[in-house]
């Protein structure tokens, strides 16, 4: 209360009446009337330092006076108290933080003025509302203590209160993909992992996903910007694929799957024969070359069964480079085929190609013969005989029939046939063969071979010389 007394002023006396109006700092500016002892008094509690001002209006009998007092009006004391709603809260999820400032007795009045939030990743000026609350809401709270600093304002003195945060992991969840699903085996494939917030967590999680699946897949990836990370790879096989993220300092680990399906890629297989065509009896190779259709990749495995003419047939494993050969004595003209017997990742194919068996050329050699006279008139050839070859080694030709003909003056006559034995010599037998009297008319024989599938047809001629003595017995 601030209050006023007027006396009267000698020579005068008695006690004024009246009114006094008081004005000052903090909007003082009321009258009051004097009581019956000549004092006015108002009370206020919105007074500031600075000068009152009491000015006695006067009456009939007394005239008016003015007087004055300093006025000091210190700052009252706060008290800030904090709340974090709700607490505990999981990484992301929505928090709201405020700050409530008091008056402290005598002190009065709601504060004004600005809270200054700091601590568990807060930095944040907040004025206070009407009520003397200051409110912010975050989802990137961390743990740790809410600091409020009520920063004063001219009638109340700065005042800090704190809270206890808890902020705990948010739980994830991890969605696999495999693109595309199904391949084939050796195909490009991209496998794909997304991790997400799950509510009231909110925000982008971070960290590193690891891949494990058929086919060796076994490799840790970084999250990107998106919270998704993913592996190519050209090795994978059926079966499932796991995507195992292993959380951060905000998000709990989490595990997706997804199946895979990856089918036998398609072949192609090319054959070659070499040489081709080729000359009876000599090595021919047959040779496989078995190749990955895209988008399926790698070298095949596993075998080639090789078929031909005259009943052939073999197997023979593929190399690291996929090729599969065998070589063979070439036979007689037909079909050779190749096929590819498929693998863990690869499907069969085969292929066909024509073979051309030439017949060999062959070569009859024959010494001279004679034609003698035996003792009983008749005519004999004590000796005849060719040897037949294979023209290009020179290497005999056993089992084959030669003809032998005597070439006379009224035309070939047939002498007779035999087979050459081991070392290629065909020779008539028996001994003494006993010829008609018009091949003394012969100057010549003809040793012939007519031929088979893999042999060609040749022919000799050798002097044929009559010989009458001495006589034969």
């Amino acid at each position: 209360p601030g209050c006023a007394t007027f006396p009267a002023v000698a020579p005068g006396s008695g006690t004024p009446t009246g009114t006094v109006t008081f004005t000052g700092p903090g909007g003082l500016n009321t009258t009051v009337p004097l009581d019956a002892g000549g004092t006015a008094c108002v009370t206020t509690s919105s007074l500031t330092s600075g000068t009152v001002t009491a000015v006695y209006n006067g009456d009939g009998c007394f005239s008016s006076s003015t007087g004055t007092a300093p006025v000091t009006v210190n700052p009252a004391a706060s008290t800030t108290t904090v709340s974090v709603t709700p607490n505990p809260s999981v990484c992301g999820q929505s928090v709201t933080v405020c700050a409530t400032v008091t008056a402290v007795a005598p002190g009065s009045g709601t504060p004004t003025g600005t809270v200054t939030f700091t601590g568990a990743g807060l930095n944040t000026t907040v004025t206070l509302d009407a009520g003397g609350t200051a409110c912010l809401t975050t989802s990137s709270l961390t743990n740790g203590t809410v600091t409020a600093v009520y920063n004063g304002n001219g009638c109340f003195s700065a005042s800090t209160g704190t809270a206890p945060v808890t902020v705990n992991q948010a739980a994830s969840t991890t969605t696999a993909s495999v693109t595309p699903n199904p391949s084939v085996c050796g195909q490009s494939v991209t496998v794909c992992a997304t991790v997400t917030a799950v509510a009231p967590g909110s925000g982008t999680p971070t960290g590193t996903v690891t891949f494990t699946g058929p086919g060796g897949l076994n490799t840790t990836v970084p999250l990107n910007a998106g919270g998704t990370a993913c592996v190519t790879t050209s090795s994978l096989s059926s079966g499932t694929v796991t995507a195992a993220y292993n959380g951060d300092g905000c998000f709990k680990p989490s595990n997706g799957t997804t199946g895979v399906t990856v089918n036998n890629a398609q072949t192609t297989t090319a054959l070659t024969i070499t040489p081709n065509p080729v000359i009876c009896g000599r090595p021919v190779t047959f040779c496989a070359t078995v190749t990955t259709v895209a988008p399926g990749s790698g070298t095949p495995t596993g075998t080639v069964t090789f078929t031909g003419p005259g009943g052939f047939l073999q197997t023979v494993a593929l190399n690291a480079s996929g090729t599969a050969c065998v070589t063979t004595t070439a036979g007689a003209s037909g079909t050779v085929t190749a096929v590819y017997n498929g693998g863990t990742c690869h499907s069969p194919s085969a292929m066909a190609a024509n073979l051309t068996v030439n017949p060999a050329p062959t070569t009859l050699t024959a010494a001279p013969a004679q034609i003698r006279l035996r003792t009983n008139g008749t005519f004999v050839i004590p000796s005849m005989s060719a040897t037949l070859k294979v023209t290009s080694s020179a290497a005999p030709l056993p089992g084959q029939l030669v003809t032998f003909r005597a070439n006379t003056t009224l035309g070939p006559i047939v002498l007779g046939t035999a087979l050459t034995n081991a070392s290629g010599v065909a020779t008539l037998a028996p001994p003494m063969l006993t010829v008609p009297s018009t091949v003394i008319t012969a100057t010549s024989y003809t040793a012939s071979f007519a031929g088979t599938s893999c042999y060609a047809a040749s022919s000799v001629t050798a002097p044929l010389t009559l010989v009458l003595f001495p006589l034969l017995p």
